[in-house]
């Protein structure tokens, strides 16, 4: 067989292997920093509030009434 080709293609393999396995350490490195950043840079975030019985029965009656109609006439078609 031809020597000097199969190296070539055994050297052009490790080549191209290497050159993926720095892209994709690079690319995981990249992520991580970006995501400290991220977390370090960025504003914190309340928790919603829970409904209360209060803000549940808020809603108008009127609005209640316009709601229920509509799943009604929904149910219908």
């Amino acid at each position: 067989m031809n020597e000097p080709l199969l190296q070539e293609g055994l050297s052009l393999l490790l080549y191209g292997m290497g050159t993926v396995i720095v892209f994709l350490t690079l690319l995981v490195a990249v992520t991580v920093l970006m995501s400290t950043l991220i977390k370090h840079f960025s504003p914190t975030v309340d928790e919603p509030q829970a409904l209360t019985q209060q803000n549940v029965s808020a809603v108008d009656e009127r609005v209640l009434a316009i709601i229920q109609q509509a799943i009604n006439q929904h149910r219908r078609h």
